[in-house]
C-alpha cells in the first residue's frame, strides 16, 4: 500500500508531466526546461531534481508517456473493430495514428521529428521501453496477419545484398522473431509508407499541393492492403 509522501509525490510528478506538455504544445520543445516548469508551478528549478536527476530525464519521461498515450488509442481503435477483421484493424489502426498525430503536432514532432537536446540518449530506460511497446503494436498486427494468412514475400535472393544483411540483423538482434526477411522488408516498406506520409502532412510538406490529405492517404491504404492480401475498407 503507498503511503502519502508516494502519493503526493506521484502527483507532483504527474504535475510536472502535464506541465511540461502544456509547455511542449504551446511553445514547442526547446522551450520545455526546468527552469520554464518550475515557474509555471510556482517551484524552483532545484527543486525539480528531486524527481528528476535531469533535464534529460525529464524529456525522455515525458516521450515515454506521448508513446504510451499513443499506443493505447491504437489498442483501443483496434478493439473497436466489430467484427475483429484483419484488414479493418490495420486499417483503423493506421488511420488512428494518422488521426493522433494531426491533432498533436508538436507532441509528434518530439517523437518523430529532429532529434530535441537531451533526448538523444536511446538508453534502455522508460522512453525507450514506451517506444518499443509503440512500435510492437504495428508488428504484433504483421505477425498476426503473416500466421493467420500469409502474404506473398520476396525470397532472399532476391533482395539487394546490402538490404537483406540489414533486415537479418534487425530481425535477429532487435525484434528477436523468426520471420522471413521478406516479411520483414515489407513490414519495413509499410511503416515507410505510413509514417514517412503522416510526417509530411503533420510538417505541413504537402500543402503546395493539397488542402486536404486524407483522399491521398487512403490512396496509400489502398495500394497497401493487397500487397498483404488484405481487402480495403473505405473509413466509415
Amino acid at each position: 500500500m503507498s503511503t502519502r509522501r508516494d502519493r503526493m509525490r506521484e502527483a507532483t510528478v504527474r504535475e510536472i508531466s502535464e506541465t511540461a506538455r502544456r509547455i511542449l504544445v504551446a511553445e514547442g520543445a526547446e522551450a520545455v526546461t526546468l527552469r520554464a516548469i518550475a515557474r509555471e508551478m510556482g517551484m524552483t528549478a532545484p527543486a525539480l531534481y528531486r524527481y528528476y536527476d535531469s533535464h534529460g530525464e525529464l524529456l525522455r519521461h515525458l516521450v515515454g508517456d506521448l508513446f504510451n498515450e499513443l499506443t493505447d488509442e491504437l489498442h483501443a481503435a483496434m478493439k473497436a473493430v466489430d467484427p475483429p477483421d484483419m484488414g479493418r484493424k490495420v486499417m483503423a489502426v493506421c488511420r488512428q495514428f494518422r488521426r493522433w498525430s494531426l491533432a498533436h503536432p508538436r507532441e509528434y514532432a518530439l517523437l518523430f521529428g529532429a532529434p530535441v537536446r537531451g533526448v538523444e540518449n536511446r538508453e534502455a530506460d522508460f522512453a525507450e521501453e514506451c517506444a518499443q511497446k509503440f512500435g510492437w503494436t504495428f508488428m504484433a498486427l504483421f505477425l498476426e496477419l503473416w500466421q493467420k494468412k500469409p502474404f506473398p514475400v520476396p525470397p532472399d535472393e532476391s533482395i539487394d545484398p546490402v538490404l537483406l544483411e540489414q533486415l537479418r540483423r534487425y530481425r535477429d538482434g532487435v525484434l528477436g522473431v523468426t520471420l522471413p526477411l521478406g516479411v520483414i522488408q515489407q513490414y519495413l516498406k509499410c511503416w515507410v509508407r505510413l509514417q514517412g506520409g503522416v510526417s509530411l502532412e503533420v510538417f505541413g510538406h504537402l500543402e503546395f499541393a493539397l488542402d486536404d490529405a486524407a483522399p491521398m492517404f487512403e490512396l496509400m491504404l489502398s495500394e497497401i492492403a493487397p500487397e498483404l492480401g488484405l481487402t480495403y475498407t473505405p473509413p466509415d
